[in-house]
């Protein structure tokens, strides 16, 4: 399964980073993308989750 931090974005004081990772469909097994966009110390346990 591939991970990256594609972006990390400051908006006035807060401080965010954009994840992306790439899923595998159990059924078809066809790879889809996941965003998401939090704050940076939330990512890796974001990657981590299945």
């Amino acid at each position: 399964m591939a991970k990256k931090t594609v972006a990390t974005l400051q908006t006035s004081s807060k401080r965010l980073t954009k994840a992306i990772k790439m899923v595998k469909s159990p059924e078809s097994g066809a790879y889809t993308f996941v965003e998401s966009v939090m704050p940076p110390e939330l990512v890796n346990e974001w990657l981590s989750k299945k």
